[in-house]
């Protein structure tokens, strides 16, 4: 769970453990809320931010912000010249401001120059102390993946992710825990010690309140 890129399914984890699949959902439900540590740093220098959308497959249905699945906001370190750094995700209700600035607020060390699109629901950064350059994707004629790179290509890993290993069957309740777990490995994906990938996260579930049964089954509340 800690360092293959698809993570681990609870029925994996019962056929692991030999245990029965209630079993292997408390474990897999209540191990992300280990992978959050309450001190870590906030991003910093230049910080992509944009929404992604995750959910079933949809036919003939609507797209970008008017669609009905769930809203995940992005934001991902950009690192020069090239690369990008760590990431930070957060399951929101809709696309207002409301809603995106307090997680930039959240996620965002004050100052970092912010990159997104034109949407109005970003207009209030500079009041919370960041720098905001906007990059309006219909007048620079280049898709969205072309002007912010480093979003769209976690999206696409968590959405690969959410259908190889999940098969897609994720719910709204639940999907805060999934982003948290894609973020503990995204971030450390450099790391070239697995052993102590796995020690971070043991580290972390040692001072981390009981979460029992009943606290992840309707979803953890993050």
């Amino acid at each position: 769970m800690t360092t293959a890129k698809s993570g681990l399914s609870a029925k994996t984890l019962e056929q692991t453990l030999g245990d029965d699949v209630s079993c292997g959902l408390g474990d897999v439900a209540a191990l992300p809320s280990g992978m959050v540590r309450t001190e870590r740093e906030c991003l910093s220098g230049k910080v992509e931010v944009d929404e992604a959308y995750v959910g079933g497959v949809e036919h003939g249905g609507r797209r970008g912000r008017d669609t009905c699945k769930c809203i995940v906001v992005i934001a991902v370190e950009v690192e020069h010249p090239k690369g990008f750094g760590r990431v930070r995700m957060r399951h929101v209700s809709d696309v207002s401001g409301a809603s995106l600035l307090p997680f930039v607020c959240d996620a965002v060390t004050p100052g970092t120059v912010v990159l997104t699109d034109g949407w109005s629901g970003y207009n209030g950064l500079k009041k919370h102390g960041f720098e905001r350059q906007k990059i309006v994707v219909s007048s620079t004629g280049d898709p969205a993946h072309v002007s912010l790179p480093g979003v769209h290509r976690v999206a696409s890993l968590l959405k690969r992710w959410v259908l190889g290993t999940h098969q897609g069957a994720i719910t709204a309740n639940h999907l805060q825990s999934y982003l948290e777990e894609f973020t503990f490995r995204f971030n450390r994906r450099t790391s070239r010690n697995r052993g102590l990938v796995f020690r971070r996260l043991l580290e972390q579930a040692v001072v981390t309140g009981p979460v029992t049964e009943s606290d992840v089954t309707g979803g953890y509340d993050w």
